[in-house]
């Protein structure tokens, strides 16, 4: 069963890639076109136009370009890059992107410590979303987000040095990710422009993503070429698939605030079902755009007991990130991004997260890195207390640098070769269980949707 499920999502790639084909007469540039829309006049032209063939705006918005789609509700700069399929009946557009990596991942190559391991894995995910013009103003979207991570990998994921948060059962998964539920969104949004400056929308998930966090690392430009989750996932973005989450927000040119009411309790252990919702929670987020090649956003959020090990604990989290994109000419790159994640328990239990990363893409290859710092907890790590105490907090560090090459393309799809390596920096009280330095290498074969033209 495990190795039917990387063809299946092969297939949905180049049956995709195929019919895009089919659709050649309908393009998208890769450097991302004006505003949708200048004014109300140009505004009613498009919904005319609407009755042709749909526009191609953003998912919340009939006046900003697609390209500043993100996860969620969460913005992207103008710049930034699209890699998916795009198709079009008389009045709804539709895309499907996605990632998928069949690799051979090694965590502590030399065994110098007691918690690596190896396996062959193939982290993935699909998603694909429609839009709809509503009347002369409005604007209607879906979304629905797949991920096959549970029969590929099993329930406790893939292994990842220093990694923690969820449960594979009863007990917490340390030095290893979670794999992703198998219903990771299905949403629904409405928008409504004021003006050609001020749009109101509305999005609910079931499951969805609250505004918490930017773009999750799952749809960031500098993270594609990735296949690993990032240490700080549950400081940073690990709201991305929350069962049951409501957002309104307003933009006003390039500001947008929001706000949410999601269920905090994380997902359980049947990826396959859906969780109950609690809606507990709560969420305001600030964004801003300044230019075409930057996205900023501060948030904040309480998250009411996150955790199914620790029922009485609820967090405050507060984040913040920067997303940058430029491009060099028709062939190349350079997308970046620095997030920082904050954790808040009690006074004893405050932890800080951080990651910088860059990719920078040339013709059919990609160099990439990401340092990253984050707190963990001795309870996070599942260390001894009596040895490591029981409010230790131990700083780690990690850094990756990698290299994709894209070998050949069918139809709008890519096939890529790549490699990475990490080198772990944790504090020398760790040393006894993970050893020096440890190093973890890894060589896989992304298969994506091309940059859309």
């Amino acid at each position: 069963m495990k190795k039917v499920f990387p063809i299946v999502l092969f297939s949905i790639f180049s049956v995709s890639a195929f019919a895009q084909h089919e659709h050649h007469n309908m393009k998208q540039d890769t450097v991302p076109a004006k505003k949708a829309t200048d004014s109300m006049a140009t505004m009613h032209h498009d919904h005319a136009t609407m009755q042709h063939g749909p526009v191609m705006s953003h998912a919340f918005s009939r006046n900003l370009p697609m390209n500043r789609n993100g996860s969620g509700t969460a913005w992207l700069p103008d710049e930034a890059p699209m890699y998916g399929y795009m198709f079009h009946t008389k009045k709804w557009m539709y895309m499907l992107h996605g990632n998928v990596f069949l690799r051979y991942n090694n965590q502590d190559i030399a065994r110098s410590g007691s918690r690596g391991a190896h396996k062959f894995d193939a982290p993935n995910w699909v998603m694909g979303m429609g839009q709809t013009a509503i009347g002369k103003r409005g604007l209607l979207r879906f979304s629905a987000m797949l991920s096959f991570d549970r029969p590929i990998m099993g329930g406790d994921g893939y292994p990842l040095l220093f990694q923690s948060g969820e449960t594979w059962k009863g007990k917490p998964l340390v030095d290893r990710q979670h794999p992703h539920d198998m219903f990771a969104e299905l949403s629904v949004g409405y928008s409504h422009a004021i003006s050609k400056d001020v749009d109101v929308f509305g999005y609910i998930g079931y499951p969805g993503e609250p505004a918490l966090g930017g773009t999750a690392f799952m749809h960031r430009p500098s993270s594609l070429y990735n296949p690993d989750a990032p240490l700080g996932h549950h400081w940073q973005d690990a709201t991305h698939i929350t069962f049951g989450v409501a957002t309104a927000g307003v933009r006003y040119k390039d500001f947008k605030i929001e706000a949410s009411s999601f269920t905090g309790r994380e997902p359980d252990e049947d990826r396959y079902n859906f969780d109950k919702a609690r809606f507990d929670s709560w969420a305001v987020r600030l964004s801003y755009n300044p230019t075409k090649e930057l996205s900023l956003q501060v948030s904040q959020g309480f998250v009411k007991s996150p955790e199914p090990l620790h029922p009485d604990e609820d967090v405050k989290r507060t984040t913040a990130s920067v997303i940058h994109a430029k491009r060099f000419g028709k062939n190349a790159m350079l997308n970046s991004a620095v997030v920082w994640g904050y954790n808040r328990v009690d006074k004893n239990h405050q932890e800080h997260s951080v990651l910088a990363e860059s990719a920078f893409s040339w013709k059919k290859n990609a160099i990439y890195g990401k340092y990253e710092f984050v707190e963990k907890s001795t309870d996070e790590l599942a260390l001894d207390e009596d040895k490591f105490g029981h409010d230790g907090k131990f700083p780690v560090s990690a850094l990756t640098l990698g290299f994709n090459r894209k070998i050949f393309s069918a139809g709008k799809t890519d096939f890529s070769i790549g490699t990475q390596a990490t080198l772990y920096m944790p504090e020398k009280p760790l040393e006894s269980l993970y050893g020096s330095n440890p190093w973890a290498y890894q060589v896989f074969i992304r298969v994506s949707p091309g940059l859309m033209r």
